[in-house]
């Protein structure tokens, strides 16, 4: 399980993946990367929108992760899109990979951050939103907006 601690340095959020997804469960990944991009990580230059992870042949990559190129770098610059690889133990991705059989599950990345100099990626498995989930979900959240702004004025 994925738990943020003081040291932790968080590059990107997914918050889009909250607004479309319940998130059952999340897992702490690492990821593969090339030079170029550790740099052009530490420059906060990823875009996490219409990302997944998908289990194949008994390892996890990730799709549609957009890290723009290395402002410093020379030829052997990265792809931006290619598909990159998730460090995870084998138990893990075996219990993945049957969660994700499962109808309706998904895995989204919530979170890139570096841990100990490390790029780990959190993953949440997501069950998809319909449309009367999300208007649920944000009318809850206007509701529990209003209760506490009429406590801070009560307390006055």
């Amino acid at each position: 399980m994925a738990v943020e601690k003081e040291n932790d340095s968080v590059v990107v959020n997914n918050r889009k993946a909250f607004h479309d997804y319940f998130i059952e469960e999340t897992f702490e990944a690492g990821l593969a990367l090339f030079g170029t991009e550790v740099k052009s990580l530490r420059e906060g230059r990823i875009n996490l929108k219409d990302s997944y992870a998908m289990v194949e042949n008994g390892e996890v990559f990730l799709y549609n992760c957009h890290i723009s190129p290395y402002s410093h770098g020379n030829l052997s610059n990265h792809d931006p899109t290619r598909r990159r690889k998730l460090l995870l133990r084998k138990g893990e991705i075996q219990r993945l990979f049957g969660k994700v059989q499962q109808k309706g599950f998904t895995l989204v990345p919530l979170k890139i951050y570096f841990k100990r100099g490390w790029a780990k990626v959190e993953l949440g498995l997501a069950l998809g939103k319909k449309l009367y989930d999300k208007r649920e979900t944000e009318s809850k959240k206007s509701a529990q907006r209003e209760i506490e702004k009429g406590l801070r004025g009560k307390g006055r």
